[in-house]
């Protein structure tokens, strides 16, 4: 090989070298500049941090692999093969990862849509408690005697979510069942002086208090008062040791399930068994 053919020959490499260099730099600039302003457009919207963080990373990370192709193809490396290669790993990954990703979708999802934030009272994917952290992956959350349940985002989204806390109100629903001999007018007076000595409970709405069913051993009474939200279960608990209390000074009562036993005598020819 003569010095020209060398000459030549470093021209044309050097220049797509540097080609490949200035490709890289700039592809590595750009991909921070968009991934920055990226990450700022999130901010605004109020997305939550660990989305931002995550979505940044992946978009910076595809951006990077991008510029390295181009650059790669710049000095002459078939990339071709590559990008094969990248994709076929990338769908193993994605058959091996399937579950994940998709716990992964749902995190998105309710993290952008918000179904519920962190302090709520939930039920959902089997469970009820308050959530903790809601995460790309789970959603960890406290049940009300302090265990820690993890539940796959996938679970809460694929099912229905009842959120108690996105209101400020809710309903006691009580059924009150008493005997068919007591006068109900009486028996209504007394719950409805109930709701008006406890502060807990709200004019606004109206309390119900009705006969809600004549069923077989006693009238059922529907007891649908309104408490804020945070007086649920003191006020639930109080309520049903107080209609107790009340009724037995009332001479009210409340109808039990009883089963009357009849001893039938054996003959007198015959033994006992």
């Amino acid at each position: 090989m003569n010095m020209d053919s060398v000459n030549a020959w470093l021209t044309v490499y050097g220049i797509r070298i540097l080609g490949a260099v200035v490709i890289l730099v700039l592809g590595i600039w750009f991909s921070k500049l968009l991934t920055k302003l990226l990450r700022k457009v999130l901010k605004k919207r109020s997305v939550d941090p660990t989305l931002i963080g995550f979505t940044g990373n992946v978009v910076y990370s595809a951006l990077l692999v991008f510029v390295i192709i181009a650059a790669l193809n710049q000095v002459g490396f078939q990339t071709t093969s590559l990008i094969a290669v990248i994709g076929a790993a990338g769908l193993a990954v994605g058959l091996a990862l399937q579950s994940s990703l998709s716990n992964f979708a749902a995190g998105v999802m309710m993290i952008i849509f918000k179904p519920f934030k962190a302090g709520d009272f939930i039920e959902g994917g089997g469970t009820a408690g308050v959530v903790e952290q809601v995460l790309i992956f789970s959603t960890q959350l406290k049940t009300g005697d302090n265990k820690t349940v993890i539940v796959p985002n996938g679970a809460l989204l694929g099912g229905n979510i009842v959120n108690y806390s996105t209101k400020g109100t809710r309903r006691l629903d009580l059924v009150i069942g008493v005997g068919y001999d007591d006068d109900i007018r009486k028996v209504k007076e007394v719950l409805l002086d109930i709701i008006s000595k406890d502060e807990r409970f709200l004019k606004d709405p109206a309390p119900v208090v009705a006969v809600l069913e004549l069923a077989d051993s006693s009238v059922n009474f529907a007891f649908r008062p309104w408490v804020n939200g945070s007086d649920y279960w003191p006020t639930y608990f109080d309520t049903l040791e107080t209609i107790k209390l009340r009724f037995d000074e009332e001479g009210i009562s409340i109808p039990y399930p009883q089963s009357d036993v009849h001893m039938i005598p054996a003959p007198a020819d015959k033994p006992a068994v």
